[in-house]
């Protein structure tokens, strides 16, 4: 038991050094025209003396690698991917690259699935797929698409309580998509959860990462010709919509 105290405490301290030391750092610089590279490098970093830190930790063979420091461990790392996932989709938009297509949104949740599962399970949380009619149809650009959706789930098994369900369902109306997600975080009784999408914008205890998230994720969802937005049901969770245009399954045999 003390063996488990001593590692929580070290994967606290270690997780608030290295984002306390990333801070202090971007409280002195002015992004200007590379601001977003210097969101990247910053986050990036962050994410790296974490893993780091918590590496040397487990080096030293104080504490085993299923306790909480190995938690920090891997929790970076699967940030840094998403972050590198994040922002090769921002320089596809930046560019003006978009390689648009009509998909059906069935077969593109299904892509998804085994990851986002993964990546709840780590959590400690239960991701709940809900059936997607096979007659809906968007036209976007598939990796940017999966970018956004994967950041929204990433951030719904963060701040959902422990041992809870993320619920990831579909609907749909004439003329548009909308793909939810819904957690159980508890809501966020008393606040604006639309300004959740400003950068830097955080709510929740665990300051990991800068907040550049959801900032991202309306960006890239507005270059769709789509919206996001939030709404946050008390004492129960929030729920994250990506709202976009709707495409005629029929016309998909003729493209």
């Amino acid at each position: 038991m003390l063996n488990r105290c001593l590692d929580d405490a070290i994967a606290g301290a270690v997780t608030e050094y290295g984002r306390g030391r990333n801070q202090f750092t971007l409280d002195g610089e002015t992004a200007r025209g590379s601001e977003r590279f210097g969101f990247f490098a910053h986050e990036l970093r962050n994410l790296t003396n974490t893993a780091i830190l918590a590496f040397e930790v487990l080096q030293k063979g104080d504490v085993g690698v299923a306790g909480s420091t190995a938690t920090v461990l891997y929790r970076s790392l699967m940030g840094a991917r998403d972050l590198i996932g994040r922002s090769l989709a921002e320089v596809r938009l930046t560019e003006g690259i978009q390689n648009r297509e009509h998909l059906l949104v069935s077969e593109f949740i299904d892509e998804l699935a085994p990851g986002a599962t993964l990546a709840a399970d780590a959590q400690h949380v239960t991701l709940a797929l809900l059936p997607v009619d096979d007659g809906l149809a968007i036209e976007v650009d598939r990796q940017v698409l999966s970018a956004v959706v994967m950041n929204l789930l990433q951030n719904a098994f963060k701040f959902t309580r422990r041992g809870t369900t993320v619920t990831l369902r579909v609907g749909a109306n004439p003329e548009r998509v909308l793909i939810e997600i819904e957690d159980e975080c508890g809501g966020l009784p008393g606040a604006n959860v639309n300004d959740l999408f400003h950068p830097f914008e955080q709510r929740g205890a665990d300051r990991s990462g800068l907040g550049l998230g959801l900032a991202f994720s309306r960006w890239a969802v507005e270059a769709s010709h789509g919206r996001i937005y939030a709404r946050s049901l008390p004492d129960v969770g929030c729920v994250f919509t990506i709202d976009l245009p709707r495409f005629p399954v029929s016309a998909l045999a003729t493209v």
